[in-house]
């Protein structure tokens, strides 16, 4: 499962630092930020991840940053095509 996070995370410094503590609480998830994209993404991918939700966004709440889940939203929405 892959959960995608909407951030206010703007310089590497401080996502390789978020990256950091996220993988000290769950080792075994990829952990990254796409700083490039207009919504400063995080991505996260593990097993049993929804469980983890207000948790990972707590942890960047910890540091002073925030974190919002990006929902889904079905292809013929997203590019306008029905």
């Amino acid at each position: 499962m892959v959960e995608v996070y909407r951030t206010n995370i703007r310089d590497e410094r401080q996502a390789d630092f978020l990256v950091k503590r996220l993988q000290e609480k769950y080792p075994t998830y990829k952990i990254n930020f796409d700083l490039e994209d207009c919504d400063n993404i995080l991505r996260v991918e593990g097993k049993e991840l929804s469980a983890q939700t207000e948790h990972i966004c707590g942890i960047l709440e910890d540091f002073g940053f925030k974190a919002i889940i990006l929902e889904d939203i079905p292809n013929e929405v997203s590019n306008g095509i029905e």
